[in-house]
């Protein structure tokens, strides 16, 4: 029966409980029993399903406008593309991203001493977006991208520390050697990677996976880190719950700390009153 779905699911969607269980050679009860098994109620909700997620296949095929950007390619093209594909590195990292060990992660990081993040090039701007925001909610966070100092860092780190690592192919040697030496002192380690069978997973206590292609003129730079902050935001609103009164009253602390430097908002925090010029 798993044969028939998996073979052709749009064909599937639109035939019989009758057709179908002749077409997998079998009974209809052993049908519905297949339904139940994969977590549908039965044979017309497998139907709904199937043809709702042909219908997105199909979708993404009629606007698969292609990674690379050729030379010929107007403005509107270019954004089309672009968007396209950020748009899909943040779904499929959604997707795939194991939720059972982010739940882990984001335990480990809520009750470390501190959190140190990794990263070089691109995966520099996600380690410090993540250091800003664990920052703001009084974590205690520090963020490097310079070699010698990740490793000096890594080396001070002990048990009840954490050290991530962020590199979009997992095999940047600087972000490799700052986890293995933060494991070394003791630190539990992260890694955020796009290649679960890269080397920095090797040094990695945990590893989150995202779900990045790059194209033309974009290696490293847009859709990996578009899924890296994906997995980032899920890990830092994950430690915020853990600690939500303290995180509530850290942002509202932060917020009112550089609202004056807003334009149009007074010290207080409330609006200005608009200038008549009266």
């Amino acid at each position: 029966m798993a044969k028939v779905v998996l073979e052709d699911p749009a064909h599937v969607a639109r035939r019989s409980i009758t057709e179908v269980a002749l077409a997998a050679n079998t009974s209809e009860t052993t049908v519905t029993r297949f339904c139940k098994a994969v977590g549908v109620g039965g044979y017309p909700q497998l139907r709904i399903a199937l043809a709702a997620d042909t219908a997105r296949t199909e979708a993404r095929t009629t606007r698969n406008l292609g990674g690379e950007i050729g030379p010929d390619d107007d403005l509107a093209a270019v954004i089309g593309k672009v968007s396209f594909a950020d748009a899909r590195a943040v779904e499929e990292t959604a997707d795939q991203l194991d939720v059972a060990t982010l739940e882990r992660v984001i335990e480990v990081v809520a009750s470390a001493g501190r959190a140190d993040v990794y990263g070089v090039g691109a995966s520099a701007f996600v380690a410090a977006d993540l250091q800003q925001k664990l920052h703001r909610i009084g974590r205690v966070c520090f963020a490097w991208s310079d070699t010698h100092i990740m490793l000096t860092s890594a080396a001070v780190l002990s048990p009840g520390d954490v050290a991530i690592g962020v590199s979009h192919t997992g095999a940047t040697t600087d972000t490799v050697e700052a986890l293995r030496v933060a494991r070394e002192h003791g630190a539990i380690t992260i890694a955020v990677t796009n290649f679960p069978r890269s080397p920095i997973t090797e040094v990695a206590d945990y590893v989150l996976t995202t779900a990045a292609r790059e194209t033309t003129f974009r290696s490293g730079a847009t859709a990996s880190r578009i899924a890296q902050l994906t997995v980032i935001d899920c890990l830092f609103i994950g430690v915020a719950q853990r600690h939500m009164d303290a995180s509530v009253n850290a942002l509202d602390a932060t917020r009112d700390a550089v609202g004056s430097h807003r334009l149009g908002v007074r010290p207080d925090g409330r609006r200005r009153p608009r200038e008549t010029g009266k």
